[in-house]
Formats: C-alpha cells, structure tokens, sequence
C-alpha cells in the first residue's frame, strides 16, 4: 500500500512539473508616447486540439507577423519548435502593442514552456527584434524601455547586441547584448555564458565638431548675427525677414555653432526622443549636439506636431532642446503654423487620439526666415518690387498676429553690398560667439538653479517679475513704459521685450536691466 502511495505522489508530482513546464512568462517592454510600459509575455503550450500559433493581446501587424520570424528563427537555431497547440499572451491586454521588439521574449517563452531552455532568474527583461536565421535585430526604443526597467526594479535586460551601448546609457541596470537567439540560449543554459556589457568612454563635447557653417566665412549682417548671439544666449525665438540671396538661410544654418552645450539630462532626454523615433545614427548612443531640423514647408500637420494611429513624434519634438528652423514660413500651410503657437507657449505638444491622449516635450527654439512680398523684394533699394500693394498684404498676412506675438526677436536682412562681399574673413568667428553664450547661459543656470527652468525665455509671469522687473533701473523702467504705450505692446510682448532685455544684460555680465538693454530688445520687436 505505502509502495502504491508513493508511487501516485511521484506521478502527481511530476504531472505538476511537466504542466508547469507548459506555461512560461517573461517580461518585455511596449512604447507608449515616449514612455516604456512593462508588458508581460505569457506562452502556454497545450496537449490538446489543433497545432495553431496565436498571439492574443492587441497586438499589431508585426506583433502577429513574428509567429513566422520565431518559428524560422528557433529552427534555424538548431533547436526544435513545438508543434503542440500555443498560444502567446501580451499582458495588459487592453494596451496595444506595436513593432517586432517581442520576438525575442515570445521566442524565449516557447523555448522555455517546452523545456528546452531554463527559466531566467527574476527581475530580467528581454527586448527584441529576430531574423529568420535567429539573428537579433536592432530594436527603436531601447532607451525609455531600460529606463523603465530600472524604475519597477528590474536588475537586467537583455538586448540587442548592436542597441547595447544605447542600453547602457541608463545607470544602475546590467545590460547583456545578445547577438542571436542560439547565444542566448546557451548562456541560459550556462554553457557559454554572454558577459555584461561595459559602455566605452564617449567622446567630450570638446572633441566633438560642430556641423554648420562658421560665422567668420559670412559676409556682412554683423547686426544679425548680434541678434542671433542674443537668441541663441536666451534660447529666444526669431524671425528674420529679407531679400532673395541675403543669407537669411545660411545664417540660420551657422546657428548650431553658437548653441550652448547640452547638459548630460539634455542630451538623455533628446536620445530618448531619437531612440523611439528610430532616428538614432549607428554608432552614436547619445546625442551630444543641439538638433537642428528644416522641414520641408509642404509637410503635413501630423509630419510637424506628430501623429499616427500609434502617435510617434513630429518635427517640433525633434527639435527638442534645439532648433526648428522654418524656411519660406509664408509658405507653410495656415493651419500648420497656426499648431505652432501653443508649443511655443506650453513647451509641450499634446496628440489626442480615440486610443488616448500622448505628451511629447517640445521646448525648442523656432527660427523662422521670409521673404518681405511674394517677388522677395518689397523695400530693396537695389531691385525694384513688382507686386501690388494688395498681393504684399496678403502674403504678410499668412502670419498670423497671435504667431508673431510669440517671437522675440524680429530681425530684417539686408542685400549684402559688394563692398563687404569682397572683404576678408570677419574677425569674429562663432567659437568666440559660443564662449560669451556659455557664459551666459551658466549664468541663467545659476539663476534658475532651484526651478525647472534653463534659459531666460522659458520664464513665466512670475519669474518675470522676480529677475526682469526688479532689476530694472529708474532709465529703463521709463523706456518700458513710454514703450508699452507707444507700440501698443500686449502684455505677453511687454514680458518677451524683459526677458530679451534679461539676456542682453547677462551677455553683458550685468545684473541691472539698463536703459541700453531695454532699447536694443525693443528695436527686435516687430513693427507690422
């Protein structure tokens, strides 16, 4: 009887090993907006019914495309694909799922519910995209997924060996690159284990070049590049307005080489956006330099702001921490500039869908140039215009007054005399701009240390009054005021007139608001 007892106790034990050996859960990682979410991959391999491969859990195209990709990929790896019924779960399931980043969990899950491969230890997370000869494939998004594994306490993540140096970005989190599924089958089976990976130093902010044409070779416009020293000290936003051929483009294009270095969240914050939109070059996990973006003025709505059944980031949160540079702004569509004002205001662009509501950042700094008439040569004193007074008014009127409110530093440019043309190199070039613009924006840091804030235009009403309007002496306060009557300034003009004053004194070394800082940020203002 004992014999016959122990014996049933062994079969039940062992019925129980081999039903738990059929299911497997592994975690993975989903990218929501700019954010990672936690996904549970759950495979359960029955011993019943028909042999299908569902994957269940609103996943899209490519989600339900990778039953082919795993099924090639463990064959070819040498290993044996089940053939019982299997049925593969991405919890939560009212989150949709997008992309080919779950290939390898669910493959890792198969593996795991047939036996053939050992559970990993707790607190582990897998990402990524397989080939059909078991390959792991670069995966977009690898940066917020880390970083979310670290905040919900997970110790390690297995990535793609090419995003590894990505991955590592994020402290605190031991990252395994993982080349192939055969790879990470035998370092699970401790037969060839994969070390951790170890980032190599990257290169100083110093020993990096700067793209972009340097201020020396430009001819002539000293005032506009003063104006744009200012814009680039105060992260201000500007408006150049000027002839065919002036250099209004390649002014813009020389920006970059003044911009201020990022700091080390900057730069996290502008990979991450890269990272999801899969827009990171091989070979550069962190991007270390301002960015510049020129969209095209035919692009779309969706192209600028972002947009997407799965909302992806538009051109104004790629211009993140840098540069939105918009060439012929007349020509741009009326309702995608008008889409630009509240970013402008709120450094943040929201994208409603019926799936729900994404928040991308977008502190940028808009650069905007344009002809003065549809010719291009209204008020040159070289070539004269050939449109009506009525087709002037209506292309300055593309703009709206509530966009041009919001611009701090209107900035004509001028035909270029042969005089100048012909001239050497200008004595000042833009590494001696980008000093004096570091200095002062160290000084705003200082300033701002215990706010949220990093340069001067992103002050609000209340910062306005505490570093602009109590640092003003007796001679500017009477010339803000006489100003404000005069020009009719509006009041959201009256406070980006002070904060332009602001960078003016700190590019000046001063802490007073004098007369001549608020005279200069008064002749930026736009006279229409």
């Amino acid at each position: 009887m004992r014999s016959d007892r122990r014996c049933f106790e062994n079969a039940i034990r062992g019925a129980r090993v081999r039903l738990e050996a059929m299911l497997a859960k592994i975690n993975s990682c989903a990218v929501v907006g700019l954010e990672g979410e936690i996904v549970e991959v759950e495979v359960d391999i029955g011993n019943m019914g028909l042999p299908p491969f569902t994957v269940v859990g609103l996943g899209d195209t490519a989600v339900q495309e990778a039953r082919e990709r795993v099924r090639a990929a463990i064959k070819n790896s040498g290993l044996t694909f089940p053939l019982q019924k299997k049925t593969v779960n991405l919890a939560p399931a009212d989150l949709r799922k997008e992309g080919p980043s779950y290939d390898l969990p669910i493959a890792l899950g198969l593996l795991i519910a047939s036996g053939q491969v050992p559970p990993p230890r707790n607190g582990t997370v897998f990402i990524g995209e397989l080939s059909l000869d078991g390959r792991v494939r670069h995966t977009t998004g690898v940066l917020p997924m880390v970083g979310l594994a670290r905040e919900r306490g997970f110790t390690t993540v297995f990535v793609p060996e090419v995003d590894a140096r990505e991955a590592a970005l994020v402290d605190g989190v031991e990252v395994i690159a993982v080349g192939s599924l055969r790879a990470l089958v035998e370092h699970l089976r401790f037969d060839r284990e994969i070390a951790p990976f170890v980032a190599k130093r990257e290169a100083e902010d110093d020993e990096l070049p700067v793209a972009g044409t340097d201020f020396r070779d430009i001819k002539g416009q000293e005032h506009v590049k003063r104006a744009l020293e200012v814009a680039a000290a105060g992260g201000h936003n500007v408006l150049m307005v000027g002839p065919p051929g002036s250099g209004k483009t390649l002014l813009a294009r020389a920006m970059p080489t003044v911009l201020p270095r990022m700091t080390a969240d900057e730069a996290l914050e502008v990979t991450k956006i890269y990272s999801v939109a899969g827009m990171l070059a091989a070979g550069t996990p962190l991007i270390r330099q301002r960015p510049f973006r020129a969209p095209h003025h035919t692009i779309s709505h969706a192209g600028l702001v972002g947009g997407g059944r799965m909302p992806r980031p538009g051109e104004i949160t790629l211009s993140h921490r840098g540069v939105l540079f918009l060439d012929e702004l007349p020509e741009f569509a009326h309702g995608v500039l008008e889409s630009i004002r509240q970013p402008l205001e709120d450094r943040v662009v929201t994208v409603s869908r019926a799936a729900g509501n994404v928040t991308f950042p977008a502190n940028f700094m808009l650069m905007a140039a344009m002809n003065p008439c549809p010719c291009g040569y209204f008020g040159d004193t070289s070539r004269p215009c050939t449109c009506a007074q009525s087709a002037v008014t209506r292309y300055q009127q593309k703009i709206s007054g509530p966009l041009l409110d919001r611009i701090d530093i209107f900035v004509e440019v001028p035909r270029v005399d042969y005089e100048k043309l012909s001239e050497g190199p200008s004595p000042e070039g833009s590494l001696e701009i980008r000093e004096r613009v570091e200095t002062s924006r160290n000084r705003q840091r200082m300033r701002y240390s215990e706010s949220h804030l990093a340069a001067n235009s992103e002050m609000g009403p209340v910062e306005v009054r505490e570093w602009c309007q109590k640092y003003l002496d007796e001679a500017a306060r009477q010339l803000i005021k006489v100003a404000v009557t005069q020009l009719a300034l509006s009041a959201r003009s009256f406070h980006r007139v002070l904060k332009v004053s602001r960078t003016i004194a700190d590019l000046a070394g001063e802490d007073v608001i004098v007369s001549a800082h608020v005279a200069e940020a008064l002749q930026y203002r736009h006279r229409g």
